[in-house]
């Protein structure tokens, strides 16, 4: 495997804001902390004051949640290693996409993986532990519930609602997943059929995969975590207070011309328990639970807040404070929608006194098997050119190699010329025929135009194979139109070479955030 890089700017796949932070532009400086250079690092490391009790709190939850994990002696030393003060966390997030669902899933944890061993050799006094964060209170089922595997989709269909991590892996499953037994890797058999549920199989797959890494897998959906959260739900429910922050930090970045990516609400929280993520929303002194009979005076929330804290389920827009109230974290490392939304959600954090992390980019890239190379030689397509629209090509290519003028723009100005000369002698005669010529002229020059039209489809029905060729390179970088890192499930090259995703992560670099094309079989 071999790598190239182009810039993001001319993939067309990046907002204009996204584009703007990962140069620089100062004009967004207000909106975060410290970009994300390694020197850079010391600084959040100062910054990042987490208490002990948190620290125990964290390691008491990790400790719980691995016991009875095969293979677990890396991560209980990972877990360990929070206790101690000079430990720190870099943390992805994703949902609890099927069999990791689409290949950009497996890029940000190497991406992470990566971000933390880079960390260990800049700051050797310090450890840095790697963090995925389930998002197992997601409710979202619609966008999880299959993978694409070669251009076909395979879908799990059942009726449980509520938050997808508590979702059993039941006969509707069992059933599901005999489709897909005959092609999937052994590892995701034995997570799925080990597994009451679908949090636990998620853990144990991506355990597998990166387990030796020192990944550390974190289900946020715990009492003891939500406790230490019990402020935020408070000024969220009674005061508005995020609601308030993001708005005002977001009307900064749209009087700046860039356009929102989140949008809070004067409630963001979520009510939850089995079976049930519903919104909660405040009705005169009533709080509702929306699509329920559920219903609670203030009085009676306080005392909920305070007894099940885990029924409170944040939003976007508090899942990221959230999450930095209970990791001792550095960095963030997410795709382009999820940079520009924490771009929104300073005010939120310096409210609560929480250090903003770093927010790094995930890898970009596009993978091209040997076949698919093959016909971008022989069409001599520069890595620029692989992004640019079959259209704007194919325009491009048939003027440059057409035998003819495909325009007749020589043929044009001759005609006219003829017209025009022959018009005013015609004039001469009788003033009328000026006009007659004119718009004999006009008729011509259609005439022109609809066999340019005619020469143009008679050139491309010569360059037919180079035009499917491209196609055909458009299609595989763009499976359904869609970048070919959110549509395809890893399995497409893993299941072809193992050292898949071992040769990404010799090739990742987190502080690189061009956008990399990687060829199969070199080196």
């Amino acid at each position: 495997m071999i790598k190239s890089t182009v810039d993001p700017d001319c993939t067309g796949q990046f907002s204009a804001l996204f584009l703007d932070y990962i140069h620089q532009k100062p004009e967004i400086f207000p909106f975060y902390n410290q970009f994300p250079k390694i020197e850079n690092f010391k600084k959040l490391i100062e910054g990042k004051k987490f208490k002990d009790a948190h620290r125990k709190v964290l390691v008491e939850t990790l400790s719980n949640q691995y016991q009875g994990l095969k293979d677990n002696e890396i991560a209980t030393q990972q877990i360990q290693s929070l206790a101690d003060s000079n430990t720190f966390t870099v943390t992805t997030g994703h949902q609890l996409n099927l069999f990791t669902g689409p290949l950009y899933f497996i890029y940000k944890i190497v991406s992470t993986v990566n971000l933390a061993d880079r960390l260990k050799k800049a700051y050797p006094d310090k450890h840095f532990v790697p963090v995925y964060w389930m998002a197992t209170e997601d409710h979202d089922f619609d966008e999880i519930s299959y993978f694409k595997l070669d251009g076909k989709k395979y879908q799990w269909k059942t009726d449980q609602a509520g938050a997808v991590g508590d979702f059993e892996l039941d006969e509707s499953f069992k059933s599901y997943f005999k489709e897909v037994s005959g092609f999937v890797p052994d590892f995701f058999k034995e997570a799925y059929h080990n597994s009451g549920k679908l949090s636990e199989a998620v853990r144990k797959y991506v355990h597998h995969l990166f387990g030796e890494k020192g990944l550390l897998i974190v289900d946020a959906n715990e009492a003891a975590l939500k406790r230490i959260f019990i402020p935020v739900v408070q000024e969220d429910l009674f005061q508005h207070i995020p609601k308030v922050l993001a708005d005002s930090q977001t009307k900064k970045l749209e009087d700046l011309g860039y356009k929102s990516q989140i949008f809070p609400r004067e409630i963001n929280l979520f009510y939850m328990e089995k079976g049930i993520r519903e919104r909660i929303e405040k009705s005169g002194d009533v709080f509702k639970v929306l699509n329920t009979e559920i219903s609670f005076t203030e009085k009676e929330m306080m005392e909920l807040i305070s007894a099940h804290p885990e029924r409170f389920s944040p939003n976007v827009v508090l899942r990221p404070l959230y999450q930095e109230m209970v990791l001792p974290n550095l960095a963030y490392l997410g795709g382009p929608a999820e940079v520009v939304y924490w771009l929104q959600m300073k005010g939120i954090f310096d409210h609560f006194e929480v250090p903003f992390p770093a927010l790094m980019p995930r890898n970009f890239a596009v993978v091209l098997d040997q076949a698919i190379d093959r016909k971008i030689e022989k069409l001599g397509l520069s890595d620029e050119l692989l992004f640019q629209s079959v259209k704007e090509w194919k325009k491009d290519f048939i003027s440059k190699n057409a035998s003819m003028d495909i325009k007749l723009i020589k043929e044009k100005e001759a005609l006219g010329l003829i017209f025009e000369k022959s018009g005013k002698t015609a004039e001469d005669l009788e003033k009328s025929l000026g006009s007659a010529f004119e718009a004999g002229k006009v008729r011509a020059l259609k005439i022109l135009d609809q066999l340019g039209q005619k020469v143009k489809k008679a050139e491309e029905r010569k360059w037919d194979i180079q035009i499917k060729q491209r196609e055909a390179i458009f299609q595989y970088m763009n499976p359904g139109g869609s970048p070919q890192e959110r549509v395809e499930n890893f399995m497409r090259f893993y299941l072809q070479d193992h050292n898949f995703v071992a040769q990404i992560q010799e090739i990742f670099d987190p502080f690189d955030y061009s956008y990399m094309i990687l060829r199969l079989g070199h080196g």
